[in-house]
């Protein structure tokens, strides 16, 4: 998968996605992750990348020339143009699992009052969202998009295994876990666990994902 993130400020994603796990994926050849400057495609000599909104109102809008030009010289017919924006589709562990099989996404960061309509408009194959909050900029919300789907593409995480055990992935929160010490400072690891019992274990695991998505997330049991 290639992924190519439009934003004017490039070195927040480069640096994260350039470290563990992402470094790893990269290396394997299994994502190419690329960070790149919508500045770079601005035509006058100050890079001017925003300007203030028609019919008035706070802050600046992002304009359509550079953003324009960025996305149609690194857009593929295959490509998935994906918008990172407060108001847009609530971001889930299905819905990054539907962008894993993606061959090539485009993810645009926002930044200020947001992005020219016309962008969104004729550009934007989805507006994307990761929680009811507005951030400083798009690119930190880029970063935990890309971080969620890169993860699920097979062979990222070496067992893939992992990401089908994970919260969310099986519909529950998932449970505890605990590794050594068997004993710290009394608080002993449950004795099922050291049983060796893999059915009981697996059952066990089970019923403390339930009981903990009841008592925290009880909206994900319907």
């Amino acid at each position: 998968m290639r992924i190519d993130i439009l934003s004017l400020f490039p070195q927040i994603t480069e640096a994260a996605l350039g470290e563990s796990m992402m470094k790893r994926a990269q290396e394997a050849g299994l994502a190419e992750i690329h960070s790149l400057n919508i500045r770079d495609w601005t035509t006058d000599k100050h890079h001017t990348a925003d300007d203030a909104p028609y019919g008035g109102g706070q802050g600046m809008v992002m304009k359509c020339e550079p953003i324009f030009a960025s996305i149609e010289a690194v857009r593929r017919p295959e490509s998935r143009v994906v918008f990172m924006s407060p108001s847009g589709r609530p971001f889930s562990h299905a819905l990054a699992t539907e962008y894993s099989r993606e061959q090539h996404l485009v993810v645009l960061c926002g930044h200020y009052e947001g992005v020219d309509q016309r962008v969104i408009d004729h550009l934007v194959h989805d507006e994307v969202s990761i929680g009811d909050y507005v951030l400083t900029n798009g690119a930190i919300a880029a970063l935990v998009f890309v971080d969620a789907v890169v993860r699920l593409i097979p062979g990222v995480l070496g067992d893939d295994q992992s990401a089908q055990d994970e919260s969310f992935a099986t519909g529950l929160l998932e449970g505890p876990q605990y590794t050594r010490p068997v004993d710290f400072r009394g608080w002993r690891v449950p004795d099922i666990l050291l049983s060796g019992n893999h059915a009981a274990i697996a059952a066990w695991r089970r019923e403390q994902a339930l009981a903990k998505t009841k008592r925290v997330r009880p909206d994900l049991l319907g």
